[in-house]
């Protein structure tokens, strides 16, 4: 395998000369793994893989984890309930998939659990004939390094409650009536900064914005602070691009990354399926 540049200097790498659907050994998995810590998003185009092989490549970064519940309850591949559709296809009157064609905000995946997932594998089926629905990631440590020292200070050792009821495209959840006051807001609670356990860095972890509460703040206060932080985390210079194709995979370490999707046409096809790996260790 080999590592290439993207447009972006501070996220995300192409590896190229790799082939998911065949066994990896230990030196390969460690090269990847090592990718994803240091680029935070692997870019892998031209795979064809069967679901067994999604599973299979998904083990080597850690235990799956499943799916988060979806509004329809239940999984939407009955054979491989580890894997979630991402899909916006209507078959006898059923979507076969989560989130549709609208736009998906900017979020980090399941952060409202005590423990959020370690990485995310998305693989394209079907791309819409003109490639909308571009997907957005943003580092957040270079979001965090970038924060000017006062913010930083005001910031340090804060909490944010993370909202559970909706997902990515808005919807509301089972189970989850509509939150009228943040701080009544239901979900884990985790620090605004977190500290890599690897690399001891720092980054900024905003989960997603809708209903998001820093604990023990007037309302107006936490809510001027937040839109602060996120204006900031979502700058352009923080992120990257991602166009998509028909066979490519993108792998992304999710508690450093916030990412977002553009829209598309409702009446082309777009088909993705994803995988979660679970995570090991509490946001601190």
């Amino acid at each position: 395998m080999e590592l290439s540049p993207i447009e972006s200097r501070v996220i995300g790498v192409e590896i190229q000369n790799l082939d998911l659907a065949k066994p990896l050994d230990r030196e390969t998995v460690a090269a990847i793994n090592d990718a994803l810590n240091r680029y935070l998003v692997l870019v892998i185009r031209g795979q064809r893989l069967c679901d067994p092989d999604l599973l299979a490549f998904s083990r080597h970064l850690g235990e799956l984890d499943p799916p988060g519940p979806n509004p329809y309850g239940e999984p939407f591949l009955k054979d491989f309930p580890e894997i979630n559709v991402i899909s916006n296809v209507v078959e006898q009157g059923r979507p076969i998939g989560n989130l549709g064609a609208g736009e998906a905000a900017w979020h980090a995946d399941m952060t409202y659990i005590d423990v959020p997932p370690k990485a995310a594998v998305l693989y394209a089926l079907e791309i819409p004939v003109d490639g909308a629905g571009d997907t957005y990631f943003a580092s957040m440590f270079a979001a965090y390094d970038a924060l000017p020292p006062d913010l930083k200070l005001e910031i340090d050792g804060k909490v944010t409650v993370h909202d559970a009821s909706r997902n990515s495209a808005g919807m509301l959840r089972r189970g989850y009536t509509e939150v009228t006051d943040v701080r009544e807001t239901r979900g884990a609670l985790h620090p605004l900064v977190r500290t890599d356990p690897r690399s001891g860095r720092k980054a900024l972890f905003l989960g997603r914005r809708h209903n998001s509460y820093v604990t023990g703040m007037p309302v107006e206060d936490s809510e001027n602070l937040l839109d602060r932080l996120w204006t900031h985390a979502t700058q352009s210079g923080f992120t990257m691009r991602h166009r998509w194709r028909a066979g490519d995979v993108l792998i992304w370490n999710n508690p450093a990354v916030l990412h977002r999707r553009d829209p598309f046409d409702a009446n082309s096809r777009r088909i993705m399926h994803r995988t979660q790996i679970k995570g090991v260790e509490r946001i601190a």
